[in-house]
């Protein structure tokens, strides 16, 4: 009990020195360029779809500080949202599947870094998706089509700091992608980084 009591001790130590580690290397500034990654869980809940999947999206930019605590800034991406099923690399069955809703596109928009405090930040965007997808129609008789549109997307994170130039996060974002009684209406939670220049 006394051996499990001393290691509680000291891993609850550790972890109060963690922040006070990063503390040194708090960031000054997060303008300039950057570039970023999502991998998360994506939801549609739409019509004949009830699925949970594996999606990515990759983006860059530039954002202009406009004091020690906001950024603001422009972004273009890409990202996967419909039919990558992870857990299929170690089976037989296929790690793209089709049949899905296999939405994916381009996204073109702004975003923005608020420091709430010494390393941990809130971010927000929305823009432009420009999209592709295959999927059923919510129909008596779902018949599946391949659609193209452009719409919107938005979101929202938090996250840390690391350095100037580093940092991780939680996001949750909404993609719009509905056309011709077809709905492809998808969310992402997922876990990214960032690393600024």
């Amino acid at each position: 009990m006394k051996k499990t009591l001393l290691a509680l001790a000291f891993a609850s130590a550790g972890l109060l020195a963690v922040p006070a580690a990063f503390a040194q290397s708090a960031p000054t500034h997060t303008d300039g360029w950057f570039v970023n990654g999502n991998v998360g869980r994506t939801s549609i809940d739409k019509g004949p779809y009830d699925n949970h999947d594996t999606g990515y999206a990759i983006g860059g930019g530039y954002r202009w500080s406009f004091d020690p605590f906001v950024a603001i800034g422009v972004e273009v991406g890409y990202n996967d949202l419909g039919n990558i099923h992870v857990k299929n690399i170690f089976n037989s069955n296929d790690v793209v599947e089709q049949g899905r809703s296999q939405l994916h596109g381009w996204t073109a928009g702004v975003n923005g870094h608020f420091n709430v405090g010494q390393n941990w930040y809130v971010s927000a965007r929305t823009g432009l998706y420009s999209w592709k997808g295959h999927g059923l129609s919510n129909d008596i008789d779902p018949v599946r089509k391949s659609l193209d549109d452009t719409s919107w997307y938005a979101g929202a994170g938090v996250g840390y700091d690391f350095s100037n130039n580093a940092s991780i996060g939680l996001n949750y974002d909404h993609y719009d992608a509905s056309k011709d009684n077809v709905n492809l209406d998808t969310n992402m939670v997922s876990v990214s980084a960032e690393y600024r220049f």
